[in-house]
């Protein structure tokens, strides 16, 4: 078969119900046209999502002095970035974030820390801030992004008000002991497995362009599927000066568009979320909306400057997309 006639039977098969399986994905990745690739992925995206798109903000919440060593992260305390370090925020500064980004049409906000996890005084005041959160702002989707997390922790933050819970598996299984070697790829999927225990939805994704293979990002995708994950959020590496991925070449836009959008035919009814590092694409930013992409994480990021929400907004609508509340 030919590359197109391989496009087609994959895009069928998806529409179908069935699942692509990763000989294929990786056939996905040899198709030179790239266009007709992103609109394939865009009719699955049609069939399956339709045409809402969902935005998230972030807060980072407790910054630096991370004991983890994740290679990526300009918070880890085994690197020397320069970025601010501060402990957790008052629930009057996450308030007056999320208001903010209330009024500005973002009805989903997190609320993200630095660190392998949270424990004692540090986890009780932040089940404080969320609970207050929530009695404050009742319509307000709340989020958290605590790092690794027991199933007991789970539920107490469900009781605070929160609906999902943010934890990344980063890469594929095979490539991450070359990204992090404090903790183990099995420790992030037990974290999943306990915080879906408690009846928390789930975002789940990584990052691509840390020299991995296009293997390891189907594997991760895979895994994804596997473990039911709905949100996908992909960040895109922009190398932090003093991480040892300082030096690794960013991706070009073509690449990251492809890998978006093979990660729609792998997860059809996942929302595939821009994330950090999107800025890479510069003025293709759009075509990742017309390639399968119906999720965004807008605003400010955790330690580096985002869109601006009504941009992002101004362009979704006029890609004749809408912005689901």
């Amino acid at each position: 078969m030919s590359w197109r006639d391989n496009l087609l039977s994959f895009k069928e098969k998806i529409i179908k119900g069935e699942r692509i399986t990763k000989e294929e994905a990786v056939q996905l990745y040899e198709i030179k046209d790239i266009e007709g690739l992103l609109k394939a992925a865009n009719e699955i995206r049609e069939h399956f999502m339709g045409n809402k798109v969902d935005l998230c903000t972030i807060m980072n919440a407790k910054s630096g002095r991370c004991s983890e060593d994740c290679k990526y992260c300009a918070q880890s305390s085994h690197y020397h970035t320069g970025i601010e370090e501060y402990p957790l925020v008052t629930k009057e500064a996450a308030l007056n974030r999320a208001r903010e980004n209330m009024s500005l049409g973002v009805h989903h906000f997190s609320l993200v820390t630095s660190g392998s996890t949270l424990k004692g005084d540090d986890f009780n005041t932040i089940l404080g801030i969320f609970a207050y959160l929530h009695k404050e702002l009742p319509q307000l989707k709340i989020c958290a992004s605590l790092g690794m997390i027991s199933l007991k922790q789970a539920q107490q933050l469900k009781m605070a008000g929160i609906k999902t819970y943010h934890h990344n598996l980063e890469t594929g299984k095979n490539f991450f002991h070359n990204i992090c070697t404090t903790h183990t790829y099995k420790e992030r999927v037990k974290t999943i497995h306990k915080v879906q225990e408690a009846g928390l939805q789930v975002c789940s994704g990584g990052i691509i362009g840390m020299g991995e293979t296009i293997e390891d990002r189907i594997d991760m995708a895979l895994e994804l599927r596997n473990l039911g994950i709905k949100s996908v959020p992909l960040n895109v590496l922009n190398p932090i000066p003093g991480t040892p991925l300082e030096n690794n070449v960013i991706l070009k836009p073509q690449e990251i568009l492809q890998t978006m959008a093979i990660y729609r035919f792998i997860l059809p009814m996942s929302y595939i979320r821009y994330a950090g590092g999107r800025q890479v694409l510069k003025q293709y930013q759009e075509k990742g909306f017309q390639g399968g992409v119906n999720a965004a994480l807008v605003g400010n990021y955790l330690t580096t400057i985002g869109n601006g929400i009504e941009d992002d907004i101004k362009m979704i609508t006029a890609l004749g997309l809408k912005v689901d509340i």
